[in-house]
């Protein structure tokens, strides 16, 4: 035993050194390498990585990696030497059978890009199996009567091994009787038969010994044996004969159990025991054939007992066996060759050959998302796949070789509108009818920052208070990124511009991170009463998106503005006001005016004037609404030519903020009383006062025109713009016009209580505004119409020069002149 095992071992170590130097080809584009069966694992196929022309470092950053399509992974790949290795024991004869040519197919996969390789390793049969009979003895019964020349079967040795190395010969023990017979049967199989040469006696020799020995082709060269014991009977000289040597069935797949695939005919011309006949299968008939298939030992029909499966074995050699029951038995044999038809049975497999990466949703068409093939164990028609995806994928299949695809892009992805596709790929091979299967290949979409922030508004009204506290909040805007991830964090920003001419960023700063705005100081109302903020959300993508929305910031008027006297102009300067007035003055004579302005606006700019003490009550009073001091009755003797006024004048804010006048009215005798004359002169018609009141007239109808179109084209604008901004009042383009001045023309008109006036306020809003005012009092038995231009809010000295003119001691002429300039400057 030590012997042999030193023998063989001689034997492989020459074989793998003579197939060391192993040779490599490429047909129809694919790489071949051939090696001998049971090489030692580890042992090194070829050098795969320069074969596919990649450097040592490709194997490993690309994750080189073989896949077999032989169910075991009988190879790997050398990361550290790009050599493909022998991974695992490779047994030929389990691999390939008897089949002549063994190829394994092997896909070579590269990642990053994905490359799809395909290679062949042939192997190679070495002598590593002997000859062997299922049996090692042998018995036959032959009668002595049988004739010279009579041939009988013998069971045929296996030999695993191909080629040269499959059996070759078979060599007989000498013996003065019998002699060998090789019979070349259908398909290449060989059949030993031992021929009778000399009629046999059974009375000088009974049993007769002989060694059947099977050589194959190798080298060196391998035996089996198996002892034959030939036992010689006396006289039932004739044995069964079937009509057909070979009977060919063709058999579905699907046959049902229990049909009759063949009914095999033997005759005996023997009579009695001698010709009676009993069917059997050969004693050498194996399990598989067993398992399958049933004889009737009368009648001889051979009945299917299993399920058949082509892609187990398509055919079936049975050897059957009649054999008389005459003493002694004699037989006879014939052959039933089973071809089975193959069924579409099997559905086409779908096999990920390598797993899907994720893919850029801006990836270019054509981009390789996984490698893929197909199979069936079917053949013919029934193994012919096609693979299929749905309608409206954004992926498609591009064969490669073979049934090898490649899944790649051939549409628009948007993470935004699906994150994973789930691509079903469906199988569907040719058979009647077809089978089918799915398999379901998840597609993550990574995100690329193609979506800017959007805000939820294009422009945000913000109204505030004026004196405020310094880092307060003014708003919060807020803006939305679809993307994913660093594309989608979001950074507030204002971007730099001017509010009268100062940077707005001196005025409010914005959180960046939730784009809450503060305001740096607090904001006077008369001196700054809008501005804008234009604010910026950029995310933090490469490169990065930004969108821009507008913040309008009104400022609300406070009552924080006491009215200011600027009539009497004495009572400006801190001094106490006199005026003269005639004793002979009767009631309702006007004694003075007083006029106060408020910088404040809206209600909190009503002034109301009241008498708070007085030398005399009884004998003046003070109008609520214009602040005329006229008497209550006719000047009497009795009274004191020295008279203190104390006038309050208060506005109608919240709270009420106050000033007081004090007036000292002489009475003297002898004065002369130009009101009276002019009251006398305004009721005789003259053409100065016709003039005036002509000019009164126009300037009032003319306002009144103005104020009606404003509206008009106000509603107009303001119904157009309804969707688009949130806002009437105020537009992109009236923006704008605030820096341009005198472009702007606010008309405010007041109804309410017994004061009517018109305010008409142009010029600049962010800095100092132009207010021609017309004030109709009812208490009063005069109408004035009055034009006041103030530069500021708290410098009147202009002012009062004009106020001067309606003075009882100014004359008409001077008012009618201020009237008609006002009036050219309004509608020039």
């Amino acid at each position: 035993m030590t012997k042999r095992m030193g023998y063989r071992d001689w034997r492989w170590h020459a074989l793998w050194w003579h197939h060391f130097f192993l040779l490599w080809s490429t047909t129809d584009g694919q790489t071949r390498y051939t090696i001998p069966e049971e090489l030692k694992q580890g042992s090194v196929v070829g050098n795969l990585a320069k074969d596919l022309g990649l450097g040592l470092s490709e194997v490993f950053d690309r994750k080189l990696h073989v896949a077999s399509e032989a169910g075991k992974q009988y190879f790997s790949v050398d990361a550290g030497k790009g050599e493909l290795v022998v991974n695992e024991r490779i047994d030929r004869e389990a691999l390939c059978g008897q089949s002549a040519s063994c190829v394994l197919p092997l896909q070579v996969v590269i990642e990053d890009p994905l490359q799809l390789h395909k290679i062949e390793v042939e192997i190679r049969d070495i002598n590593d199996n002997s000859p062997s009979f299922l049996t090692n003895n042998l018995s036959l019964k032959i009668a002595e009567s049988a004739a010279v020349g009579t041939r009988f079967p013998l069971e045929s040795a296996l030999d695993p091994d191909v080629g040269s190395n499959s059996l070759k010969s078979y060599t007989f023990s000498k013996n003065e009787c019998f002699s060998l017979k090789i019979k070349e049967m259908e398909g290449g199989r060989s059949v030993p038969e031992i021929v009778l040469d000399r009629p046999l006696d059974r009375e000088k020799k009974p049993i007769h010994n002989l060694l059947l020995t099977a050589l194959d082709g190798g080298n060196p060269v391998r035996s089996g044996t198996s002892q034959i014991t030939i036992t010689v009977l006396d006289i039932n000289d004739n044995f069964p004969v079937f009509d057909e040597n070979v009977y060919k069935v063709t058999l579905d797949e699907k046959s049902i159990k229990g049909a009759v695939i063949a009914r095999p005919k033997a005759t005996d011309a023997d009579e009695g025991s001698n010709g009676e006949i009993e069917y059997s299968f050969g004693v050498r008939t194996p399990d598989s054939v067993l398992s399958l298939f049933e004889i009737n030992s009368l009648t001889g029909e051979i009945i299917l007992k299993g399920d058949l499966d082509y892609e187990t074995t398509s055919s079936y050699d049975i050897d059957i066996t009649a054999k008389d029951k005459g003493s002694p038995e004699m037989e006879g044999h014939c052959r039933v060759q089973v071809d089975v038809v193959d069924y579409n049975d099997n559905a086409p497999e779908i096999v990920i050959t390598s797993q899907p990466k994720s893919v850029r949703e801006d990836a270019a068409r054509g981009t390789v998302v996984a490698l893929i093939s197909a199979r069936d164990l079917d053949s013919g028609d029934n193994g012919k796949v096609t693979l299929q995806l749905p309608k409206g994928s954004p992926f498609s299949l591009k064969p490669s070789f073979s049934n090898n695809y490649a899944l790649v892009t051939s549409g628009a992805l948007d993470r935004e509108s699906l994150t994973e596709y789930n691509v079903e790929i469906t199988a569907t091979d040719s058979g009647s009818p077809p089978l089918s299967s799915k398999k379901t290949i998840p597609v993550t979409i990574t995100d690329v920052n193609d979506n800017p922030p959007i805000f939820t508004q294009p422009s945000y009204n913000v109204y505030l208070k004026e004196n405020g506290l310094p880092g307060s909040i003014l708003y919060s805007v807020s803006a939305s990124d679809l993307d994913l991830g660093e594309n989608a964090k979001i950074s507030y920003s204002i971007s730099d511009s001017k509010v009268q001419g100062v940077s707005v960023s001196s005025y409010v700063y914005i959180n960046s991170d939730n784009g809450s705005i503060y305001s740096m100081h607090s904001f006077d109302y008369e001196k700054l009463k809008v501005f804008q903020i234009q604010v910026q959300a950029k995310d933090q993508g490469s490169p990065s998106l930004s969108s821009n929305a507008t913040v309008h910031v009104f400022i609300l008027d406070q009552n924080d503005n006491a009215p200011i006297v600027i009539y009497p102009s004495s009572a400006v300067l801190g001094s106490l006001s006199h005026q003269r007035m005639p004793r002979s003055a009767k009631a309702g004579h006007l004694v003075t005016k007083v006029t106060a302005v408020d910088a404040d606006s809206g209600h909190n700019a009503w002034i109301s004037y009241k008498l708070a003490e007085a030398t005399d009550a009884s004998l003046f009073t003070v109008n609520l609404y214009t602040g005329e001091v006229r008497t209550k009755r006719a000047v009497s003797e009795q009274d004191d030519s020295s008279q203190r006024l104390l006038i309050e004048i208060k506005d109608d804010g919240e709270p009420v903020q106050s000033a007081t006048v004090t007036v000292s009215v002489l009475l003297e005798d002898g004065l002369h009383e130009p009101i009276l004359d002019l009251r006398q002169k305004t009721v005789e018609p003259s053409k100065k006062s016709g003039r005036i009141t002509l000019y009164l007239i126009l300037s009032l109808a003319s306002v009144s025109v103005l104020c009606l179109v404003t509206f008009l084209i106000l509603t107009v604008k303001c119904i157009r713009n309804s969707r688009s901004s949130g806002s009437c009042c105020m537009r992109r383009s009236d923006c704008d016009d605030y820096k341009n001045p005198n472009r702007n023309l606010q008309i405010q008109l007041n109804t309410d209580g017994p004061i009517k006036y018109v305010e008409v306020l142009g010029g600049d809003m962010l800095s100092q505004s132009q207010s021609f005012r017309s004030c109709m009092s009812p208490m009063s038995e005069y109408s004035d119409f009055t034009f006041v231009k103030p530069s500021s809010t708290t410098d009147f000295k202009e002012m009062i020069s004009v106020l001067d003119a309606s003075l009882p001691d100014s004359t008409w002429t001077f008012e009618s002149q201020q009237v008609r300039t006002n009036l050219s400057v309004l509608f020039s």
